[in-house]
């Protein structure tokens, strides 16, 4: 073999070993300065030591940032056990396996050494020479679940899965990379997803071709289906947002719109611009700030607008802002500019994003409006009004409207809160005092925690808006500047309770229509990969259901099971029926309109109760020898209806043996049924039939029905409907309608709609530390 021939092929076959002994462009174990063998504890003392070294607010060195973003990554990844391993195997900690990120740059450097060059042929498919605009963009699954999702709420994304190798995602770029800017500069979200080291959010995302265009708001995600052009990327994202972020406002109904400040609780903001449709600018800021502000827009064009443009005294030839709170005769802050840009508008509203006297709805809004003192340079005080609604109190609230405008500081904020809608909050401030009862006040406070805790002070009069009043509550607020002290008085209130939510069945209408638009629209854009299951699940349920329809008219044994019973048969179930009694020592009953109940005994204690399976709870009657008959009938006609869940089960407890159980258990309800003192005379007396208690084993806790009362306890209640089946009544030579019968049977009215509470989740819960014995 030649020389030169030979050095060739030796070359060729050392360059891949060199190629692969290269070293990684990233190691997080060199950078943290650990091994491959090392603990997580060893890798957390190495992170925390070199973050404080490198952290940029102590080391002043110009690669301290840099360094300490290695340093970040570098934790991130061999923290996670996953990310770990997928670098220790592949050399890469992202999804992608097999051919990871790494392998395809050392595959670049391998032939990039070579006169072989991919821009000859245009294939722009090498990472390190395309363009770089879109990995400000690029998303990983991470952050998509913590940042992405949680922002979509406040702006729509637009988001592109791309791949190398992907000839469409090349012809896509020119007018993605337009859209893309001008969209981000208007308020929406832009992000990208490689694919191919992204594999686990692509599959998340349902894309199963690159190039895929979706978009994603309130968490919803939303599939582009039209051609490519910057129009129809404008339109889709236009689409995403709902359709009634901006009111159209003329002469005819600026007033009603302005007006409706107090019944959302809102500052209204209306724009005038030339434009005869809403810019999408205006519509992504109110979708943005939909939850402060309410938006109205007005095309000064056209006719039908020049008396509210002359009142307001509007320029037609410059976009303006105006924002209305309390008062709609005249704007309460202004912006013009002859081009809108998002930072502008963005300053503007958000300092204008609460009324002057804001009314405290929901414990969300009193967060914001009155935030927890972080340090005593940091105080905000709330002066709050708890008032009520109604002509009466309206010149309270207008003197209290008047002084805040008039002593508006960034320490304080001024709100009212109506007492009968927040009852709870009034009465852990007011104290129930009879002086302000049916009149406004004043209060004071601070919050102190997270927890509810507040400090605070009542003025010690009620609120009229006299000047007198005034003048103690401005200097009140004088002496609380120099002596936070002033606040006196500690509390804890409750949440607030959410005034403006909207109604279960109103909620439960608008899931179920965006449930049937996203079945519609997947049924119609979907390829046939995301229609496989669907379809089999179809085809599985029709051939289930030709199998039984084929089973059941071939059946020979059909007539035989379904034929009646005999004459002989019947009048012995119908003797059982009439002849069952309930001895002391039957520990199984028997079924009473198809109800199974058990009693609750020491044998079967652990297996019904304290080992019953996770979301299985055991409902138990609580009877007397005397009463069991009476009551296990009427127990069974209540709950007959729920007798299909297979997480509920039925017994009864004697309260003849197990007392003192009872007892135990009743001592962690005491607001729901007190037990007596046991130097009581009658402390053996009470009782406890006709209780009932749903008991969850797995999670401890037992919610309580007590026996319905209805007038005196020995009168006469109601008629004996259901009674006729008291066999053994009659065979004692008692009439079942009996007033005693009659009363031992009512102790159980109304727990059907107990159980149903019960099924909601709505009962109150009291929970226990541990199961007691039964003896």
């Amino acid at each position: 073999m030649e020389p030169g021939r030979a050095g060739c092929l030796l070359l060729l076959l050392l360059l891949p070993a060199l190629a692969a002994a290269a070293p990684g462009e990233f190691d997080p174990y060199r950078v943290l300065g650990v091994g491959r063998s090392s603990s997580q504890a060893d890798i957390k003392k190495a992170y925390k030591r070199l973050a404080r070294e490198w952290h940029p607010d102590k080391n002043k060195d110009p690669g301290a940032e840099d360094k300490f973003i290695q340093i970040s990554k570098a934790y991130e990844i061999l923290s996670n056990e996953e990310k770990r391993a997928n670098f220790d195997r592949y050399g890469d900690a992202g999804e992608s396996q097999g051919f990871s990120q790494q392998q395809h740059r050392q595959f670049h450097r391998f032939h990039d050494g070579f006169y072989f060059d991919e821009s000859f042929f245009h294939f722009p498919f090498n990472s390190e020479r395309r363009d770089t605009s879109d990995e400000k963009y690029l998303l990983h699954f991470s952050h998509y679940i913590n940042e992405i999702v949680p922002d979509s709420f406040r702006k729509p994304y637009l988001i592109k899965i791309t791949s190398d190798w992907c000839f469409s995602c090349i012809h896509i770029e020119p007018v993605w990379k337009e859209v893309a800017q001008e969209l981000e500069a208007l308020g929406a979200g832009i992000g990208v997803v490689h694919a191919g080291y992204e594999r686990r959010l692509a599959h998340h995302l349902g894309a199963h071709s690159t190039p895929t265009l979706l978009g994603l708001i309130n968490g919803k995600i939303t599939f582009f289906h039209n051609a490519v052009v910057r129009e129809n990327l404008r339109q889709f994202v236009e689409n995403l947002l709902p359709g009634n972020l901006v009111e159209k406002i003329t002469d005819k109904n600026y007033i009603h719109f302005l007006s409706h400040w107090r019944k959302d609780n809102k500052p209204h903001v209306l724009l005038f611009d030339h434009m005869p449709v809403v810019p999408l600018l205006y519509k992504l800021t109110a979708f943005a700030y939909r939850d402060y502000l309410s938006f109205g827009y007005v095309y000064v064009g056209l006719r039908g607008t020049e008396e509210l443009s002359s009142q307001y005294n509007i320029n037609v030839y410059t976009p303006t802002m105006m924002i209305f709170k309390e008062h709609i005769d005249r704007p309460a802050d202004v912006v013009q500019a002859r081009e809108m840009k998002k930072q502008l508008i963005d300053d503007f509203l958000s300092q204008n994003k609460f009324l002057m006297v804001a009314r405290l709805t929901s414990q969300r809004l009193f967060q914001e409006l009155c935030p927890v003192k972080k340090s005593h340079r940091q105080r905000k005080h709330c002066v709050v009004l708890l008032t009520e609604e109604g002509e009466k109190f309206a010149e309270a609230y207008e003197a209290f409207l008047t002084f805040a405008v008039a002593n508006t500081k960034d320490t304080l904020r001024f709100v009212h809160i109506y007492s009968d809608r927040q009852p709870e909050f009034a009465d852990a401030l007011l104290m129930d005092e009879e002086k302000y009862r049916g009149r406004s006040a004043v209060v004071i406070l601070e919050r102190r925690n997270n927890a509810g805790k507040i400090a605070y002070k009542v003025l010690e009069e009620a609120w009229q808006g006299s000047k007198e009043d005034n003048f103690i509550l401005l200097d009140l607020l004088d002496q609380l500047r120099t002596d936070p002290g002033l606040l006196s008085s500690e509390t804890v209130v409750a949440d607030l309770n959410d005034e403006l939510a909207p109604m279960f069945l109103i909620r439960w209408f608008y899931s179920t229509v965006d449930y049937i638009s996203d079945w519609w629209d997947s049924l119609f854009h979907s390829n046939w990969r995301e229609m496989m299951p669907l379809l089999s699940l179809l085809f599985s349920a029709l051939f289930i259901l030709f199998g039984t329809v084929i089973v059941q008219a071939f059946s020979d044994s059909s007539d035989t099971r379904d034929a009646p019973p005999s004459g002989k048969e019947e009048t012995a179930a119908k003797t059982e029926k009439n002849d069952a009694s309930f001895s002391k020592e039957s520990n199984r009953i028997p079924k009473k309109s198809f109800v199974e109940v058990t009693e609750l005994t020491d044998i079967n204690y652990t297996s019904n109760l304290v080992r019953l399976r996770p979301g299985h709870m055991n409902v138990v009657l609580i009877l007397s020898n005397s009463t069991k008959t009476p009551l296990l009938q009427k127990f069974a006609l209540e709950v007959y209806m729920f007798t299909g869940s297979s997480s509920l089960h039925f017994s009864f407890l004697s309260l003849d043996k197990h007392r003192e159980w009872l007892e135990y258990l009743l001592e962690f309800a005491q607001d729901a049924a007190p037990i007596p003192n046991q130097y009581d005379k009658h402390f053996l007396e009470r009782d406890y039939t006709g209780y009932v208690l749903a008991l969850n084993g797995h999670k401890k806790y037992f919610c309580l029905f007590k026996p319905h009362r209805s007038g005196d306890e020995g009168g006469t209640l109601g008629s004996c409907e259901d009674y006729d089946a008291l066999q053994h009544a009659e065979a004692r030579g008692k009439s079942s309608c009996s007033p005693g019968s009659r009363s031992i049977k009512n102790k159980l009215h109304k727990l059907s709609f107990w159980m149903e509470r019960l099924l909601e989740g709505s009962l109150q819960r009291f929970y226990i530390p541990s199961w007691p014995a039964l003896d």
